[in-house]
């Protein structure tokens, strides 16, 4: 049984990694973190899917715990600007299409055409993403009632329900807050630079040197090096499968924009703005903004991607540091080789369009607690675990090809590309079903990848480069309980509009109340 674990590198994998997992053995094992200071992290993955409430409430953690520390704000939908045509914009929420008459909504929606705007019309949560509101009432209440939001110790796989917000915070200060939460709890932290990884015959590591603190070793080692790969990929020489035929923006420029809260409005949601060669996060947190250029090497310079970058901030972008980021994307061939386990970037990485970057490290860990090795059947638990970190990353790739191949978008070579590119051969074939049948759990990407069919719904109606058809049978099927449920939502988007606080006045009071790390 591995009780022995050393992760080589901090940032938001390797303290996320640390902490649950003290947080699932307790005192049964032994933690070692060990990070350079000469060696800094990206930190600009600052949104999140709405399964990472599961993580906090696995560490005991309840919102008022830590959003404070991590200036995190709420993040209800994403909004695309752009992507269908310039000046439109349409919103991805956490929120699973309704069912009418055995049919979903979605499909009534279809036949029906009563705007142009999906989202809005069978969507509650792109009303309150319109009117800035938090999804909460100011006594603390989630505005959906059938969730309370209170959580017991359980993991993604117990999500059944949709819950309907997710979080934006700052990614550095949310390593922070684990470093203070995974030390107090036992984990040992050494503040070192790796200069050699050593492995024994089987392929199997065996310690760390340090410059300083001599040799780190222990039963399993977590590697938590980013895009580097140290143990897994460049000691161990997993190969890396490269996903940037189908998806090839590899560079990224980010600013961080401080932010009036009180005096600029912003709203509960993450915005990707689609630009010449890419396209543009912001992510408003408490006190600034995070935002940045993703963008393909091919089509556009740095220089050219600050320049846009820049200008689209506008003048509050004026004298701020520009960050440029070349990016790794694709995945391990095995993100589990030997006693090793690649856990973050260096596990895998796809553009943070669907702010996957944090889900995929939860994911990771949430797996290896699962596979937890020491025995005679680590080989099997390797190929398993291997066979469902692959899947998640390969189904999310999926998920983002189809965000470019469905955009309506095409006025330059970027964006024309964009729908002849390669894609995987599934895609194609799902592509030409969706056509004449929206998404259901038997036609999209068929294992766990942390979307349902849902998402696909709204990003290809939203998308609008997709020629549709509603199912004929709606033609002969009575319409009334659609529009009656078209009309409810209209109404229960209204009175939540009213009710709710704002975003900003519900976190002014959250914050008030700090935290206790």
């Amino acid at each position: 049984m591995a009780r022995s674990v050393v992760v080589v590198g901090g940032g938001t994998a390797g303290w996320m990694t640390a902490s649950y997992l003290k947080a699932a053995f307790g005192e049964r094992i032994s933690v070692t973190l060990v990070e350079s200071r000469n060696v800094s992290t990206i930190g600009v993955g600052e949104a999140t899917f709405s399964t990472i409430r599961h993580f906090f409430a696995y560490l005991g953690l309840e919102e008022t715990d830590w959003m404070a520390a991590c200036h995190g704000t709420y993040k209800l939908a994403i909004r695309y600007e752009n992507w269908r045509d310039k000046g439109h914009y349409f919103y991805h929420p956490f929120e699973r299409s309704r069912v009418v008459e055995g049919v979903s909504l979605a499909d009534w929606w279809l036949h029906k055409r009563p705007s142009d705007d999906y989202d809005r019309d069978c969507s509650v949560i792109a009303a309150l993403c319109e009117a800035g509101r938090a999804p909460r009432f100011l006594e603390g209440n989630l505005f959906e009632r059938s969730l309370t939001g209170d959580e017991i110790r359980s993991t993604m796989a117990e999500q059944t329900t949709q819950f309907p917000y997710a979080y934006q915070f700052d990614a550095t200060l949310l390593a922070g807050f684990l470093t203070r939460y995974g030390t107090g709890r036992g984990v040992r932290h050494v503040l070192d630079d790796v200069v050699d990884v050593a492995a024994d015959e089987r392929g199997h590591l065996t310690h760390v040197r340090t410059r300083e603190s001599g040799d780190l070793t222990g039963d399993l080692f977590i590697d938590c090096t980013g895009f580097r790969g140290v143990l897994l990929n460049q000691k161990l020489g997993v190969p890396f499968l490269s996903y940037q035929d189908s998806l090839p923006n590899d560079r990224a420029v980010a600013l961080r924009v401080p932010l009036d809260m009180a005096t600029q409005p912003f709203g509960p949601y993450t915005t990707a703005s689609a630009q010449d060669a890419g396209w543009i996060w912001t992510i408003p947190l408490f006190g600034r903004i995070g935002t940045g250029y993703v963008y393909a090497g091919d089509y556009c310079t740095p220089e050219e991607a600050e320049r846009t970058l820049r200008a689209h901030v506008g003048p509050a972008a004026d004298d701020l540091e520009a960050s440029h980021i070349r990016m790794r994307v694709g995945r391990s061939a095995d993100s589990w080789a030997g006693n090793c386990v690649a856990i973050g970037l260096s596990s895998g990485f796809v553009e943070p369009l669907e702010s996957t970057g944090i889900f995929f490290i939860q994911n990771a860990i949430e797996q290896l607690v699962k596979h937890w090795p020491g025995g005679r059947d680590d080989e099997r638990l390797r190929r398993s675990y291997n066979r469902q970190v692959s899947n998640v990353m390969d189904g999310v790739r999926e998920f983002l090809v189809l965000h470019y191949v469905a955009a309506k978008r095409a006025d330059n070579a970027y964006w024309r590309d964009a729908k002849t590119r390669p894609m995987p051969d599934p895609l194609a074939e799902r592509i030409e079903q969706w056509q004449v049948k929206l998404p259901d759990e038997d036609t999209i990407f068929p294992y766990y990848h942390g979307f349902e069919p849902y998402s696909y719904i709204a990003m290809i109606l939203g998308l609008g480069g997709l020629r549709l058809r509603a199912p004929r049978s709606l033609a002969m099927m009575d319409d009334l309980a659609a529009d009656k449920e078209l009309r409810l939502i209209r109404d229960q988007a209204s009175s939540l509009a009213e009710r709710l606080p704002s975003h900003y006045e519900y976190l002014a009071r959250l914050h008030q109340q700090g935290s206790r790390l």
